[in-house]
């Protein structure tokens, strides 16, 4: 179910993706076992706080990257370490069950049927304090394919915002961010021991 402040908008995301319906965000919201909170960042505590008697109970999954332009690429837009969008959401929505997730990647990562890269499937962190709503992030990621990563509470949220502003500055430089983090296990002479 796809929510939107706008009906013709989330009439069209829906239909796009195949979704079960559209409505209002409180309707969505309410609807299945877990939110998608995909919106801008800045705007996203807001949202949790106008949808918190909505939210209340629910697996609130946040995948917003909270970045601006810069002169030397993007920045965050948190201070970063336990001040994350993920934090801000939560306590915008003290009933929700939040779970940083989904936001390392570029969009169009979430499209593939199967995401595989030189033949592992896609690795996906996230964060939570709420373990129930970890275990549906990870049946989530696992059923699309990939390997879930748990990576603490939400506590470390920041980094998994930091760690995508990284990511997509190493990007826009033109870079590679796989490159800046290779498998200790492919240095040369490296052994299993």
């Amino acid at each position: 179910m796809v929510g939107g402040r706008s009906e013709e908008a989330a009439a069209r995301t829906s239909a796009g993706i195949g979704a079960a319906g559209y409505g209002s965000l409180g309707e969505a919201a309410r609807y299945g076992r877990a939110v998608l909170l995909a919106v801008p960042a800045g705007a996203a505590p807001e949202s949790a706080a106008e949808l918190a008697p909505d939210l209340a109970g629910r697996a609130v999954l946040d995948c917003t990257v909270p970045m601006a332009p810069g002169t030397g690429g993007p920045g965050l837009t948190t201070a970063g370490g336990t001040d994350s969008m993920a934090a801000r959401i939560a306590s915008a929505a003290p009933a929700a069950r939040v779970v940083k997730v989904f936001g390392i990647c570029h969009e169009s990562i979430w499209t593939l049927p199967r995401p595989v890269f030189e033949g592992a499937p896609l690795v996906v962190p996230f964060c939570t304090d709420d373990t129930s709503a970890g275990f549906l992030a990870a049946e989530l990621v696992t059923s699309m394919g990939c390997t879930p990563l748990a990576c603490g509470g939400l506590d470390r949220a920041g980094l998994l915002e930091a760690a995508a502003v990284f990511a997509i500055g190493a990007w826009w430089s033109g870079g590679e961010a796989r490159h800046a983090f290779p498998s200790p296990a492919l240095a040369p002479g490296a052994t299993d021991d």
